[in-house]
């Protein structure tokens, strides 16, 4: 499927790109060719083949849930760089009022 000038210049516009002319022919061919190879892809006949969500064969990855200890609070303060009341202390990351 060729694409026009016109064509990649719309998408242009759509995406809020600003592109030279050289940029504008360079894209229509590529934006072409990828159109052509969709259109050989979809001409493949697939209807033997089973829908798949993937070629690999499912494995669940989960381990079992443990308990373990965790850091103390002083353990997890240590590298702050601030920290007040037992908790880290950081900037204000929005003005105006809280």
């Amino acid at each position: 499927m060729a694409l026009t000038r016109e064509i990649v210049e719309n998408i242009a516009e759509l995406a809020k790109l600003a592109l030279s002319e050289e940029e504008i022919d360079l894209y229509r061919e590529q934006l072409s060719e990828i159109l052509d190879y969709v259109d050989r892809l979809a001409a493949v006949d697939t209807d033997d083949i089973a829908p798949t969500a993937s070629t690999l064969p499912i494995i669940n990855a989960l381990r079992v849930d443990v308990v373990q200890p965790c850091l103390s609070t002083a353990e997890a303060l240590a590298a702050a760089p601030r920290q007040e009341a037992n908790q880290f202390s950081v900037e204000a990351v929005l003005e105006g009022e809280a």
